[in-house]
């Protein structure tokens, strides 16, 4: 097994976020970090036949409302919790 080189290391490191940020265009998500956990969420398609990259559509009437386009409303979101939002004090009655 041979060791790789300090440069092909470097590139490696460099090429790994540029390929998952462009995974990420391509498969029309959006991916939102914090203390509290990683969501990856979908996008509405730019070039969807529907809602031409609007997410969705109104509904006619006295009463409208936004439809949700089958680009993007039927894909699961994922989320990774990592620190919980608040911690309650020993001493704290429970809501």
């Amino acid at each position: 097994m041979s060791a790789c080189s300090p440069r092909t290391a470097l590139l490696v490191l460099a090429t790994v976020p540029v390929a998952a940020a462009l995974a990420l265009k391509a498969g029309h998500f959006r991916l939102t970090c914090s203390w509290h956990g990683i969501w990856l969420e979908p996008l509405p398609h730019p070039d969807c036949a529907d809602c031409h990259g609007a997410g969705g559509r109104w509904t006619p009437g006295h009463y409208p409302e936004m439809e949700a386009c089958w680009c993007w409303a039927e894909r699961p979101e994922r989320s990774l919790r990592l620190l919980p939002f608040h911690t309650p004090c020993p001493d704290e009655s429970p809501i």
